[in-house]
């Protein structure tokens, strides 16, 4: 039991200190900045005072300056956080493609007329044109 002991105390009083994990998150790109804002605050306030057996308001005006500090902090991304944000905008990406060719499909199909009636007209006129030719080379030949 007292050299566990021994060993755990050890074990924390050796390890790394707060200084070396700031010192080293800094090399990595960690920022932190202190920045402030001055609110200024007024108020108006009136007293009764009396005049001649009259009550008159007095009016003051006070103002009052607070500043305000909060730290800014820029924690770099990982690896691993840098990676899924690029799949994800790779995945969107692809399937915002993928949706607008559905859609031109759609589009396309819907806009096409059912069947060509010009194919239809040439294909009739060269068939009775061939068949004219054929009878006339037959009465030719005899």
């Amino acid at each position: 039991m007292g050299k566990l002991f021994i060993v755990i105390i050890s074990i924390l009083l050796y390890s790394c200190s707060a200084q070396f994990h700031l010192n080293k998150a800094i090399k990595k790109g960690y920022k932190c900045e202190e920045t402030g804002d001055t609110i200024r605050i007024t108020t108006l306030d009136s007293i009764p005072v009396i005049v001649n057996d009259t009550i008159v308001w007095e009016k003051f005006i006070s103002t009052k300056d607070t500043v305000i500090k909060y730290n800014t902090v820029y924690v770099p991304k990982t690896r691993i956080q840098l990676k899924r944000e690029y799949k994800i905008k790779v995945k969107t990406i692809y399937k915002e493609r993928v949706v607008e060719k559905a859609e031109a499909k759609a589009e396309g199909k819907k806009n096409r007329p059912k069947g060509n009636l010009n194919l239809l007209f040439v294909g009739v006129g060269i068939g009775l044109l061939l068949s004219y030719l054929w009878k006339f080379a037959k009465q030719s030949l005899i």
